[in-house]
C-alpha cells in the first residue's frame, strides 16, 4: 500500500472534524496540530472532474464550492458564519504586491472581502516599517467561499486569511518557490517554547500590528507563540486580548476580521473573553493531555456539510453560473 501523503493526511484531519462529538474533534485537531498545515502546492494543478449527481441532497457542499473558479459579481456579502457560510462579489488579491506575495497559488485560495484585501495591503505597509520586507499570504478563501476540500473548516466568508512567519523575500518568488518552499515551524519540538533560533521581536510586532487593527477581531497562532509574545509584550497588554491560542499554527498565524457593517447576513462570534489570556490562562494547552493527546480508540468517520447546513443564500451563490 502506498504511503499517506501529508497534504493527503491533513485534509483527512480536517475533513473528520467537521461534524463529530467534541472530544473526538479535539483529538483531531491535536491531531493536526503534529503536522506542517502549509503544505506543497502542485505547478500542474488539474481541474475537478465534473460531479455526477451535483443535485443530490447528500452532495457535499465542499465539492460544489471548489469547482467555482471565478466568484459571483456584485456587491460583496459576506454571509453566514465563518466555518459554515460563503461569499458574493469576492476579491482577489494580486499575487504580487509591494508588500506581500502570494504563496500556493495551485489552489486559487487569494480571494475575499474588499474589508480583507485593504487589511492585508495596510499590515504589509506596516510589517516593513517592523523590519520585514512584506508578507507572504497563505489562504484566504475560495472564490465564492463556503467548505473547502481540505485544509480549514473556517476561511468560509471571506474575512479569515493565514500569514506565514516566513517573511517576504526580497525577490519575487518564481512559480516553483511559491508551490514547494515551505513554510518554517517557529515552535521547539517539545511544544512550549518558541524556536529562540527562528523567533524574533519583529515577529511579535508583526501579529501586534494586526491585532490592533480595528477591523480584526481574533488571530489565532500555537500556545508557544502566544506564550512568547506575553513575555515580550511590556507594559500593554491589551492587544494579547485578540490573540488566541489553537492547535497547529506554528508556522502561520491566522486573522479573522469582523463582520463589516454591510454584510447584513454575516454572523459574528461573540467578543474575546476579558483578559490577556496570559500566565495561567495558558495552562490548558501546556497540559500533558494536549502535548501529548492518546490515540482515537476507533477512527472517526468523516461527515461533509451540505447545502442544508449553510444559510439559503449560499444555494443560490453556488448554483449561480
Amino acid at each position: 500500500m502506498r504511503p499517506l501523503t501529508r497534504p493527503l493526511v491533513i485534509a483527512l484531519l480536517f475533513a473528520a472534524a467537521a461534524a463529530l462529538p467534541q472530544d473526538a474533534v479535539a483529538q483531531t485537531k491535536r491531531a493536526a496540530s503534529t503536522i506542517d498545515l502549509t503544505p506543497p502546492g502542485t505547478l500542474n494543478p488539474a481541474p475537478l472532474p465534473p460531479l455526477a449527481n451535483p443535485d443530490a441532497p447528500d452532495t457535499p457542499a465542499r465539492e460544489l464550492f471548489a469547482r467555482k473558479t471565478a466568484p459571483l459579481p456584485g456587491a460583496a456579502r459576506s454571509i453566514g458564519g465563518y466555518a459554515d457560510g460563503c461569499i458574493a462579489g469576492a476579491v482577489a488579491l494580486p499575487i504580487t504586491g509591494p508588500n506581500w506575495q502570494v504563496m500556493r497559488l495551485s489552489r486559487n485560495r487569494n480571494w475575499g472581502s474588499p474589508k480583507l484585501i485593504d487589511f492585508l495591503k495596510r499590515l504589509g505597509k506596516k510589517a516593513k516599517q517592523d523590519g520585514w520586507n512584506g508578507l507572504l499570504v497563505g489562504d484566504m478563501s475560495q472564490p465564492r467561499g463556503g467548505p473547502m476540500i481540505s485544509g480549514h473548516t473556517s476561511h468560509q466568508i471571506g474575512l479569515d486569511v493565514d500569514i506565514w512567519f516566513t517573511p517576504m523575500p526580497n525577490h519575487v518568488l518564481t512559480r516553483e518557490e511559491r508551490e514547494l518552499e515551505g513554510a518554517t515551524n517557529m515552535v521547539d519540538p517539545d511544544g512550549l517554547n518558541v524556536d529562540h533560533k527562528l523567533w524574533t521581536p519583529a515577529h511579535t510586532a508583526v501579529v501586534r500590528e494586526a491585532a490592533e487593527d480595528p477591523a480584526v477581531t481574533r488571530i489565532f497562532v500555537n500556545a508557544a507563540i502566544k506564550k512568547q509574545m506575553c513575555s515580550e509584550a511590556g507594559a500593554d497588554h491589551a492587544w494579547l486580548a485578540k490573540v488566541r491560542p489553537w492547535w497547529g499554527h506554528a508556522e502561520h498565524f491566522h486573522v479573522r476580521l469582523a463582520c463589516p457593517p454591510d454584510s447584513t447576513e454575516c454572523k459574528a462570534q461573540p467578543p474575546v473573553p476579558a483578559g490577556d489570556g496570559c500566565g495561567h490562562a495558558l495552562d490548558y494547552w501546556f497540559s500533558e493531555g494536549v502535548l501529548h493527546p492518546k490515540p482515537a480508540p476507533t477512527p472517526p468517520h468523516p461527515k461533509y456539510m451540505t447545502l442544508a447546513g449553510l444559510p439559503p443564500a449560499c444555494r443560490a451563490v453556488v448554483k449561480a453560473p
